[in-house]
């Protein structure tokens, strides 16, 4: 379900490890929450976060999610944006190396780190909440602006869109194409030119510039949990999401 790899440097990557698409169900939801905070306190200088080649993540798993009822399913929404939280206010730098298709959850894994590397080619990458009948919190909506500015992440978020890699490249979505094969090499490459620097200069000018993205999870208390609970009981999102369930079982 997921894969802790430690490489030279104090380098960790957590590798999603779920087949077949690394869909997000409330156990690997939250293993990677305690992956990304336990990380710094072993000793860990950085971290890489990737997938299975072609897939980073397919994103929530609608089934398992739908089969919940609200009281379990509220700490899964705890979790999720666990998950956003640790990696936002992470004290080490988090590279996303995205080794294939990005929907929803795994975009929005990808564009609170500090660098998004994306395999070149045929894959799509997008917040396509909208699409399957889901709001885009102002948290996350805020995460994107930071990438590609206000009027791409508008457009982006309103419509729902899937975009490709090259695309997601030229708008500032990810910050760099590499081979599918070279997508982590060169995540951890990346990782050890910036660990190379004077640590504390480093860690302290990265703190300075990420902290309007720190703000927005500083108090757990403000999380708009309540409110993605209740759209997703919500009768529109419901009938959507089911819609989604049975034309994936038609395929």
């Amino acid at each position: 379900m997921l894969q802790l790899i430690d490489h030279p440097d104090d380098i960790r990557e957590i590798r999603l490890a779920r087949a077949p698409v690394n869909a997000l169900d409330p156990a690997l939801i939250r293993a990677i929450r305690l992956a990304v905070e336990s990380a710094p306190a072993d000793g860990v200088a950085g971290l890489v976060l990737s997938g299975a080649p072609g897939m980073f993540s397919a994103g929530l798993d609608v089934p398992a999610l739908l089969a919940l009822d609200r009281g379990a399913l509220m700490p899964v929404w705890t979790d999720f944006f666990g998950i956003f939280a640790a990696i936002a206010c992470s004290p080490v730098p988090v590279v996303a190396a995205i080794t294939g298709h990005s929907p929803a959850g795994g975009a929005v894994m990808a564009i609170h780190c500090d660098y998004r590397i994306m395999a070149a080619g045929d894959f799509r990458i997008g917040l396509n909440e909208v699409q399957v009948g889901l709001v885009v919190p102002e948290c996350l909506q805020l995460a994107l602006r930071r990438l590609t500015g206000p009027r791409h992440a508008e457009q982006l978020m309103v419509a729902g869109a899937m975009i490709p890699a090259q695309r997601a490249f030229e708008i500032g979505m990810v910050d760099e194409l590499a081979g599918p094969d070279a997508v982590v090499p060169r995540a951890i490459d990346w990782l050890r030119h910036r660990l190379a620097l004077p640590r504390q200069a480093m860690l302290a000018t990265r703190a300075i510039a990420r902290a309007e993205l720190v703000a927005a999870y500083a108090d757990p208390a403000a999380m708009p949990l309540a409110d993605v609970q209740a759209r997703w009981w919500s009768d529109e999102t419901q009938a959507t999401l089911h819609k989604l369930v049975a034309k994936l079982k038609a395929r």
